[in-house]
């Protein structure tokens, strides 16, 4: 999947949960519907946009600034487990 839309989609996602009036409580919500919803690749892919823009921006491609916090803070949880 092209990482453009699955910045689309995970910024849509950070849209949701931006109207929570509790912070941590969004900040949680973005990181869990993307672990439980996306699959391995997809986190992969997000995962390693981060590490090549760790602001969360590239040319026209930017990360809002909810997602970019959730999944910063969270990115352990969402890298998926390497096969053994």
């Amino acid at each position: 999947m092209e990482i453009s839309n699955l910045i689309r989609m995970a910024n849509r996602i950070g849209d949701f949960f931006e109207a929570l009036p509790d912070r941590e409580e969004a900040l949680e919500g973005v990181a869990n519907h993307i672990q439980k919803s996306w699959e391995p690749r997809m986190r992969t892919a997000l995962l390693d946009f981060l590490s090549q823009h760790a602001d969360g921006q590239a040319g026209d491609v930017r990360l809002h600034e909810i997602v970019l916090e959730s999944v910063t803070r969270h990115r352990a949880r969402l890298t998926p487990a390497q096969p053994a």
